[in-house]
């Protein structure tokens, strides 16, 4: 039996810009990188939207038990003020379309997960499948 060793990069995008620059680095043929889109965190360290908080600690069980190579990054939107604009560059971005946080997507596929999604480990588990 040949044993697969298993990478998980874990990064921290803490603003768009850091976001933007991360994406356009990326190597055209990139697999398995997935970027997990909460608010910034308060002086208590939690963060704002409480369905980021709710959300948070479940995707980080669950990156801690699976055993597949992937990049994963936290992608903080800002503060409160910065993600209700509607300008805000995570919302108009085309790669994007924030639309709610937290929203978990894998870099150029289809899977998504939004708002309660988010912390629910059946619809983890169908992000994180392998395609055939």
């Amino acid at each position: 039996m040949v044993k697969r060793h298993i990478k998980k990069e874990i990064l921290n995008l803490n603003n768009y810009e850091e976001y933007t620059n991360y994406i356009e680095n990326l190597p055209e043929n990139c697999r398995d990188v997935y970027f997990f889109f909460l608010s910034s965190k308060k002086d208590n360290g939690q963060g704002w939207c409480i369905y980021c908080q709710l959300a948070e600690p479940v995707v980080k069980a669950y990156l801690s038990e699976l055993k597949k190579s992937i990049t994963f990054a936290y992608v903080d939107v800002g503060n409160r003020e910065y993600w209700k604009d509607k300008a805000c560059p995570f919302r108009t971005d085309a790669r994007t379309r924030l639309m709610v946080i937290p929203t978990l997507i894998k870099w150029k596929g289809v899977q998504r997960l939004e708002g309660s999604q988010c912390n629910k480990r059946d619809l983890l588990q169908m992000m994180f499948e392998d395609e055939e």
